[in-house]
């Protein structure tokens, strides 16, 4: 019992936790954080993002604000996607690489614009786990007498508001439009009367905004939200939500070993409209030849569900593993994703998972599994 209470005593804790132990929500160890991972329960949280609108707690995720001259000239040497398109109020979902191609995170680089000195800006949100890895590679490859880098992380807190009446429960509480704002747009605004960096961004599939602001404002946005009817969700639902999307999990579907082609992240690797960037040598090669392994959506049979770690078969041998898999809660049915060999990632393929020593089969399907139909476009 003294070992769980030392656990729990180094885990880092966001702003909201008392909030979370207000609600009695059930919490775990998630990147160095103590996370709550359901409230009312999963299934609840999850159909309330699908059919009106659920809130996350994010603020273990990594925030950092970059000002330079040349900012994006400098961030496009460390990704494979082209960031010299972007328009102030614009982001990109992108991916650090290492010189193999691995990917050292996947990341959101919002780009706010140069001002009248012609210093550019923007915010880069990275996950939990790798916030201390990125902002030292990051530091590493900038020039720091050109770029000025703040960690803003210890802060500012983040709540994700998702689900299809998101915006009907935020923009009471805003005071510019945010019908407007297109997906991945983002702007700087007045929330609750405080000043707000708001995204419409999110890890569910469904519409919604991501929402920076002073700790003590999200204490009051999170209580007001609560107040007006949007459910509490935990890493549970989020888990089964950001998995039915099909978007990939740092550390789970995606680490330094993958690179974007292996992952089927393809659309963010911009060879032909960017110069050199650290990895392109490899994806070049790759683009060329061909990947010799794919990350594919698998679903199976009944309530056999394929958990990260099992392995998957083809003609009884073992031909890949299991990366993510859950039971849909959307499809009812469960879902899965998973490396396997190229010549087997067609869809339709027919495939078999090893669950508790026996194998059932698993057939090649595509990808999102799931698409809302209420989601904005770019």
């Amino acid at each position: 019992m003294a070992n769980q209470e030392d656990n729990a005593q180094s885990l880092a804790r966001t702003p909201l936790y008392q909030l979370g132990v207000e609600l009695k929500a059930r919490f775990t160890s998630f990147g160095g954080w103590e996370m709550p991972v359901q409230f009312s329960g999963i299934t609840r949280e999850h159909e309330a993002v699908r059919n009106t609108a659920g809130m996350f707690d994010i603020s273990h995720m990594g925030k950092f604000t970059l000002q330079g001259k040349n900012l994006i000239t400098q961030l496009q040497s460390l990704v494979p996607s082209n960031l010299s398109r972007l328009q102030a109020g614009q982001a990109q979902y992108t991916v650090l690489l290492n010189p193999q191609a691995g990917i050292i995170d996947d990341i959101i680089v919002y780009y706010q614009g140069e001002d009248t000195t012609g210093r550019q800006k923007a915010f880069i949100i990275v996950n939990a786990a790798t916030t201390g890895k990125d902002k030292t590679w990051l530091l590493q490859h900038l020039d720091q007498n050109e770029v000025q880098f703040q960690d803003l992380s210890p802060e500012k807190a983040l709540i994700a508001v998702q689900g299809t009446k998101a915006i009907k429960y935020l923009q009471p509480l805003v005071q510019e439009d945010l019908q407007p704002i297109k997906a991945f747009g983002h702007l700087e605004a007045t929330l609750l009367g405080k000043p707000a960096f708001l995204a419409r961004t999110g890890y569910t599939g469904e519409d919604g905004f991501e929402v920076m602001v002073d700790l003590d404002v999200a204490v009051k946005l999170w209580q007001t939200l609560h107040h007006a009817g949007v459910v509490p969700c935990g890493l549970g639902a989020r888990d089964t939500l950001r998995l039915e999307a099909a978007m990939a999990l740092y550390g789970q579907d995606i680490d330094d070993t993958t690179t974007p082609l292996e992952a089927g992240l393809g659309w963010l690797v911009h060879l032909d409209t960017k110069g050199d960037f650290i990895g392109r040598a490899v994806l070049e090669q790759q683009k060329a030849t061909g990947v010799q392994r794919r990350l594919v959506g698998l679903q199976t049979q009944g309530r056999n569900i394929a958990r990260h770690g099992y392995q998957v078969l083809s003609a009884g041998k073992v031909v890949g593993e299991v990366t993510s898999g859950t039971l849909s809660l959307t499809l009812g049915y469960p879902i899965a994703l998973a490396y396997v060999p190229s010549p087997l990632a067609k869809v339709s393929q027919q495939l078999e998972v090893d669950i508790r020593g026996k194998a059932y089969p698993a057939v090649v399907v595509k990808r999102p599994f799931y698409r809302s139909k209420n989601r904005v476009t770019n």
